[in-house]
């Protein structure tokens, strides 16, 4: 399961990694446009960033300090899914095979 996780992550970062760099060739992200005025364009972006917010609470809860959680909730909101991607293959790695999924999940009662 745990090379599953990796390789959905890893797919995932990538892919972030590749539309974005594609996206920014073509023309700059201020260069697009007013798009509020597209009601799809705000419900999107509106679900992205509640879903942004519903995946940084999980991580407030596993990280201890504040420095973690400020550096990883400016990550979020500025890169998305890129940062996400990121945080997740982090935990992965640092995931020892006689741990369980519990310690992916939760939060380390010791600090490491």
């Amino acid at each position: 399961m745990r090379a599953i996780l990796l390789t959905l992550f890893a797919s995932v970062l990538l892919l972030m990694l590749v539309v974005t760099a594609l996206a920014s060739w073509d023309r700059a992200v201020w260069r697009a446009g007013y798009l509020f005025a597209e009601p799809w364009f705000v419900a999107t972006f509106a679900d992205a960033y509640c879903g942004f917010l519903t995946f940084y609470v999980w991580v407030a809860y596993k990280e201890r300090s504040i420095t973690a959680r400020v550096g990883w909730f400016l990550a979020i909101m500025g890169l998305g899914n890129i940062a996400m991607a990121v945080y997740v293959l982090l935990q992965l790695v640092r995931l020892r095979p006689d741990q369980s999924w519990e310690h992916l999940l939760l939060r380390s009662s010791t600090t490491t």
